[in-house]
């Protein structure tokens, strides 16, 4: 039991450390970009479905409008993304892909890609780590 107690043989520790190194990668990946791999996050979203509400992107993200509204506003100001009020229901926000996000998708996904190799993680691996870390998650949203 007292193993089990210890730092270094916590899951949850484990998971933290594994991604604070992840997030330092990515940092150093998208830094010639001048994005954040918050940022990034986003734009992996719209790539995947362009034109959506701050809701459905918050929800999609799992990200709170308090975090992602001034995130959003950071990415227009410097041209990744562009926000429209709806005009047949101004409560909603659709945010989508400005020309540059579009045009930088290559070079961005190239780059993280040979961060990613760079990390000696083959394929097969990447695989079994995803499934293990669906698996991980749907257990724990049981909990919830």
């Amino acid at each position: 039991m007292e193993d089990f107690l210890k730092l270094e043989n916590q899951l949850c520790f484990a998971i933290y450390e594994t991604a604070s190194e992840f997030n330092k990668l990515y940092t150093k990946a998208l830094h010639s970009f001048g994005i954040t791999y918050p940022q990034y996050l986003v734009l992996l979203a719209l790539w995947e479905k362009n034109g959506v509400t701050v809701k459905e992107l918050g929800e999609k993200l799992n990200l709170g409008t308090g975090t992602l509204t001034p995130m959003l506003k950071r990415m227009e100001s410097s041209g990744w993304v562009k926000k429209e009020r709806s005009t047949t229901d101004e409560r909603n926000v659709f945010i989508t892909l400005e020309i540059k996000a579009i045009e930088e998708k290559r070079a961005i996904t190239e780059q993280i890609a040979h961060s990613i190799q760079s990390c000696n993680i083959e394929i097969n691996e990447y695989e079994q780590l995803m499934q293990q870390l669906h698996a991980l998650q749907q257990k724990l949203r049981v909990q919830k």
